[in-house]
């Protein structure tokens, strides 16, 4: 086998997984379980805000 198959063979596992990486992120996002989920985790930065705008960074 000489270094551009390799090199070919090796681009295409690699493009294999990433895509089978990509798919499993979309599904787990649009997954309608998940929902509650990423909505509440939405509305984080709105929630932990003190009266005069300066976020508390987990202080209380």
């Amino acid at each position: 086998m000489s270094y551009e198959n390799l090199s070919a063979a090796s681009q295409l596992i690699a493009m294999g997984i990433f895509g089978a990486v990509l798919l499993g992120v979309v599904i787990h996002a649009l997954r309608p379980s998940n929902k509650a989920r990423f909505d509440a985790a939405a509305r984080l930065p709105l929630e932990h805000d003190d009266v005069t705008g300066e976020q508390s960074h987990g202080r209380k």
